[in-house]
């Protein structure tokens, strides 16, 4: 067992329980303070929070039930003063509107210092972030956001430059600059800030206010939970966020993210309350998440035509670690708001239960010749009711022109500026139990075929009871179950000790693959 520490700040850290297991740790340990018992660990990503300023700790881990351990030693950081926002006038207690009194409190906080929101229920509508400051939501302290829409601040999609030659772009809806409420928790070209602690932010979404009709635009389009744009060096540990108006966490243009710890629960029938949105981001860590929810638990995007063409600014460096990934429509989603493309994104040691899909690429032509997908690795990961495991649809028929002959038609177009690109997937050491509907779906354009898929040490049993459903969101593919592994136009695809047992019918059916090496 190695034991080794992940983040740290003033008042909490991060550490990792490296015992081998996938999210959950396959021990059961004690975790030591300076000598004290301060929790039981059963989770491989573990927070540690309460810790005081400037201070060295010594935290052990013991197993229950062997002579295993392992420590480490770290200093916490500084921090010059708390700002409690019950100094500031927030009463926490339900009723008030705490929410102009914690807004204070966040603009008055110095640099290295904290703000603290302690136990007890605060109605607020958008707060914005500062840079340079801490929050912690602590144990016991839930933030409850107003469900009355003109109560939040509206952001305009996009306002034009005083001598017309450029634009600022705040709104964001679905990949395109349109306008948007403020989100809960907002931050706008800030830097340096970390949000952290045992407490709860609830969106309080429900069929009655933000989830009914919910694509209909109404004075703008519904608030994200947590929206930064353009912002660098953000971190979220622990914090539980909860009944989504719409995306959950929404990174826009921002670099150097991190994301420890933290709870997303969305009822499983909420509408696209997906957990966590990387649209054209760059450096991101994601270890330690829960997601349960009602769409895509993570879908990295990097905008439609209008977005990706002008910024050119793909999703890319991601690492995605020790997550457990619920009840959404996929556990890794990729587009299908991608026009800047995705690259160099890495998926290892998960847990996928009860998703509809485990990776699931949403692509289609007219995202544009920048829409390059290239080295999306999964490694390491254990799936369970998935109902398709993989997923690469290259017709996704999303949009008011998404049915179109042209985004739609199976006969080759012509290579041009609207032509998305696949280039290399790599799946290795994953075991998918009781699939549903198909082993794997793999469908490239004829035109611009999916360079290379690679899979190695791949493992697919199926359900006593199987669900029929679709594997692929496109037009023509129709409701099985027991389905083995479908690929058309790949140009290369390799097969390394990769074994698909109970299917109804052959456990492989190549169309227009180029080269299979097995």
């Amino acid at each position: 067992m190695d034991v080794k520490l992940i983040m740290k700040s003033a008042r909490s850290a991060v550490i990792e329980i490296a015992d081998g297991g996938t999210y959950y740790t396959k021990g059961n340990y004690q975790i030591l303070v300076n000598g004290e018992l301060v929790k039981t660990a059963e989770t491989v990503i573990t927070s540690l929070f309460e810790l005081k300023p400037e201070t060295e700790y010594k935290v052990e881990i013991k197993a229950k039930d062997s002579n295993e351990s392992g420590e480490l030693i770290f200093t916490t950081d500084y921090e010059f003063v708390t700002l409690n926002v019950k100094d500031f006038g927030a009463k926490g207690d339900g009723v008030q509107d705490d929410t102009k009194y914690i807004q204070a409190a966040i603009l008055s906080c110095p640099k290295n210092s904290r703000v603290l929101i302690p136990a007890g229920t605060y109605r607020i509508t958008s707060l914005f972030l500062k840079s340079n400051v801490s929050i912690e939501v602590a144990k016991g302290a839930e933030l409850k956001a107003d469900t009355e829409r003109y109560a939040y601040p509206m952001f305009p999609g996009l306002i034009e430059s005083y001598d017309e030659k450029d634009e600022y772009n705040l709104g964001s809806w679905e990949g395109n600059p349109l306008p948007m409420f403020a989100a809960i928790i907002t931050g706008i070209d800030v830097e340096n800030v970390v949000i952290y602690g045992e407490g709860t932010i609830n969106g309080c979404g429900s069929k009655e206010n933000w989830w009914h009709n919910p694509k209909v635009m109404r004075g703008a389009f519904r608030p994200r939970m947590f929206f930064i744009n353009h912002c660098k060096s953000v971190t979220l540990q622990g914090v539980k966020f909860c009944n989504s108006p719409s995306w959950t966490l929404h990174p826009y243009f921002s670099n150097d993210l991190k994301f420890y710890n933290v709870v997303i629960e969305n009822p499983s029938d909420s509408p696209n309350t997906d957990g966590l949105d990387p649209e054209s981001c760059k450096g991101i860590e994601i270890a330690g998440v829960r997601f349960s929810l009602g769409d895509d638990c993570i879908a990295i995007k990097s905008g439609k035509i209008y977005m990706g063409k002008k910024h050119k600014t793909p999703s890319e460096d991601i690492v995605i670690r020790q997550c457990l990934m619920e009840n959404g429509h996929g556990a890794v989603t990729i587009g299908s708001e991608m026009a800047g493309g995705a690259k160099n994104i890495k998926v290892e040691d998960c847990l996928f239960r009860h998703t509809d899909r485990g990776l699931r690429i949403k692509t289609r032509r007219g995202r544009g010749q920048d829409a390059v997908l290239d080295r999306i690795t999964f490694k390491n990961i254990d799936m369970d009711h998935v109902m398709t495991p993989f997923v690469v649809n290259s017709f996704y028929f999303c949009d008011p022109d998404g049915k179109t002959e042209y985004v739609q038609s199976r006969e080759w177009m012509p290579v041009d500026d609207r032509t998305p690109y696949i280039k290399r997937l790599d799946f290795e050491d994953i075991h998918a139990t009781n699939c549903h509907v198909a082993a794997a779906y793999f469908d490239g354009l004829p035109e611009q075929k999916i360079e290379e898929i690679i899979m190695k040490n791949i493992s697919v049993t199926y359900a006593e009871n199987p669900k029929e459903d679709v594997p692929a969101m496109s037009d023509g593919v129709e409701k099985c179950t027991l389905k083995g592994i479908f690929a058309n136009n790949v140009k290369r695809l390799v097969l390394e000790n990769v074994s698909v047992t109970g299917q109804k019918g052959e456990a492989l059916t190549l169309t227009n693959v180029d080269v299979l090496e097995q």
